[in-house]
């Protein structure tokens, strides 16, 4: 219907009857009263989406982005399944911090997002209203008589869907006076000027943090024939800006791939509104050709200009995804990783914590970097045995020498065991799915194992030095080159611990087991090997043989630790059975 009919019918309703009176007190709280169980209803079933496939969404997002288009239906399918483009942001920020997607991938789930979240608003522009109830009590009834948790949350689901569609109810009637309102119809026809529509739509989803509660709104009102197609796009353009205003509030302090993210949330959409600012009545035409094939309503055409709104800026923009990411990068540049002595997480985010299943990768992405940080111990603890040099620490040369650097990184892995382990135990006091305890138990196992190789080099390992030291002898020829094939055997298998953890490959598992029984008998083979050289009465040998033995023990207690980690992750699954190779370590912790 064009502006002028919509018009003209609100002037012919309020000269048809005497404007009845109207309670402001009550019409408020019936309004805000509606929008409470609107937002309530979203939760609870953005809550029942997110339990029911949050584990199958994590895996889809962290798979199947590597091409942008293929990122733009992902980011649009997994929004539109756990109905909350916040969510699909806090997954980005998540995977893009624990370097299991590039910061460009994110960009076309970005996108994508915002063509999934108007889905909501394409459910609400149906008049199930009257069925509101009839989805609470079916929805409440589940969630009491199912079996199982994955039953509880359809229920969660469907009850979340009915107090959605209850609280459009009680908006819808409470505005039903306000048609023959003079006053509050010249304020809706004042929402054509774009600029006062877009900053009432930005404001109002500012305020109440859900640019879907906005197009409800603004659904209702087009209902009850408040508000023309032509004032309405203002508004939905509003609110696109409104809700990423809201996310850049939620990023400050917070890492700097958070603020990438959100950064590039607000200049996918204020570019977008810029796009669409002068062409909205030819816009609004294009909406209504299309809706007149089906005879829609003015509802359902608001719904239809936020989807095509989308559509079309995921279409424009993400083809210079590239681009954007690297003007991103040159406003947010990256900031050199803290150094020092003082210990720090990478990975865990206790915004995290209330999706287990986000939370876990974290967890797993700080397992990884310990595992990562055992390996500089473990490759520096070997240097004194076979240099009498003096040496400086690997990565902080200036700062720490050898030891200092061991000792340094101890206190980093007592402090990020602590830290993994609590996350850890956060994360459990959470609803948690099908194979998340299991997961919980998989990780602490591999803390504690990843505890004994550090107190075997602490404890066992550097004692050894000053006693090497005090009796000024080296090994022999032999005994050293055995002891540095071994340290290096050893080595390995801590590099594939880290890769393992890193992408949670099985066959990577697989061959630290098979490779610690081989490393063992090479072990076993070194104790004949120098207990023969002890029988041949070589002087080295009989020199350091206290000190050679002990080292090679610690070291074969190393490889079973290592062996012990990767028996956990096969015992438990939830990994790939790929064989994909990791990408080579960074150079700072």
């Amino acid at each position: 219907m064009p502006a002028s009919t919509a018009h003209a019918a609100s002037h012919a309703l309020t000269a048809a009857a005497p404007a009845q009176p109207i309670s402001w007190f009550f019409l408020t709280i019936g309004l805000f009263g509606g929008l409470a169980f609107f937002l309530y209803g979203m939760e609870k079933m953005s809550e029942g989406m997110k339990q029911t496939a949050g584990n199958r969404m994590r895996t889809i997002l962290a798979t199947l982005t590597r091409n942008r288009f293929i990122a733009l239906f992902v980011g649009a399918f997994v929004t539109m399944v756990i109905q909350s483009s916040s969510a699909t942001t806090v997954m980005l920020v998540s995977f893009v911090q624990a370097e299991l997607m590039t910061f460009v991938q994110s960009l076309g789930v970005i996108l994508g997002a915002n063509i999934g979240t108007t889905i909501t608003a394409q459910m609400v522009a149906f008049k199930l209203t009257d069925y509101a109830l009839v989805m609470i009590i079916a929805g409440f009834a589940i969630r009491m008589l199912g079996k199982t948790e994955k039953i509880k949350c359809l229920g969660d689901i469907l009850f979340g869907f009915g107090i959605l569609f209850y609280g459009m109810k009680l908006m819808s009637d409470t505005m039903k006076p306000l048609r023959s309102y003079p006053g509050f119809i010249s304020m809706m026809e004042g929402l054509e000027n774009p600029f006062m529509g877009i900053l009432a739509g930005a404001a109002f989803t500012a305020l109440v943090q859900s640019s879907s509660a906005s197009t409800g709104v603004v659904i209702v009102l087009a209902q009850q024939g408040l508000i023309t197609l032509e004032a309405g796009i203002p508004v939905i353009l509003g609110a696109n800006i409104g809700t990423c205003i809201t996310a850049a509030l939620a990023s400050i302090g917070t890492a700097r791939e958070a603020k990438r993210v959100a950064l590039a949330h607000v200049l996918f959409n204020v570019g977008g509104v810029l796009l669409f600012l002068f062409w909205i009545p030819q816009f609004a035409d294009i909406v209504r050709s299309i809706a007149s094939h089906f005879g829609s309503g003015t509802a359902r055409q608001v719904a239809n200009a936020h989807t095509l709104f989308n559509i079309a800026v995921g279409l424009i923009f993400l083809p210079f995804t590239g681009f954007f990411a690297r003007f991103i990068r040159w406003m947010l540049p990256e900031r050199p990783r803290k150094k020092g002595l003082d210990p720090i997480t990478w990975h865990l985010d206790e915004t995290i914590i209330e999706t287990p299943a986000i939370a876990l990768q974290l967890a797993s992405a700080e397992i990884a970097r310990m595992a990562k940080i055992l390996g500089r111990m473990h490759r520096a603890a070997m240097i004194p045995f076979v240099s009498d040099k003096p040496a400086r620490d690997e990565i902080y040369p200036k700062e720490l020498d050898l030891l200092q650097g061991i000792e340094m990184r101890a206190g980093k892995i007592e402090f990020l065991e602590e830290q993994i382990r609590n996350y850890l135990l956060n994360i459990s006091r959470q609803p948690l799915a099908s194979g998340q305890g299991k997961e919980i138990s998989k990780y602490m196992a591999m803390l504690d194992s990843m505890e004994r190789i550090a107190v075997v080099i602490t404890r066992q390992i550097l004692p050894l030095i000053p006693k090497k030291q005090q009796i000024n002898t080296d090994f022999s020829n032999e005994g050293k080159e055995e002891l540095l094939r071994y340290h290096q055997k050893v080595t390995k298998q801590l590099d594939r611990i880290k890769q393992m953890m890193t992408t949670m490959d099985l066959s990577l598992a697989q061959k630290v087991r098979k490779k610690k029984n081989r490393y063992s008998r090479f072990y076993s083979k070194m104790r004949k090997h120098h207990l023969k050289r002890m029988l041949d009465m070589k002087q080295e040998s009989v020199a350091t043989h206290p000190i050679h033995l002990e080292l090679m023990d610690a070291l074969n207690q190393i490889n079973i630790y290592s062996a012990e980690i990767a028996k956990t992750l096969l015992k438990n699954g939830n990994g790939k059975n790929t064989s994909a190779d990791a990408d080579e370590a960074q150079q700072e912790e």
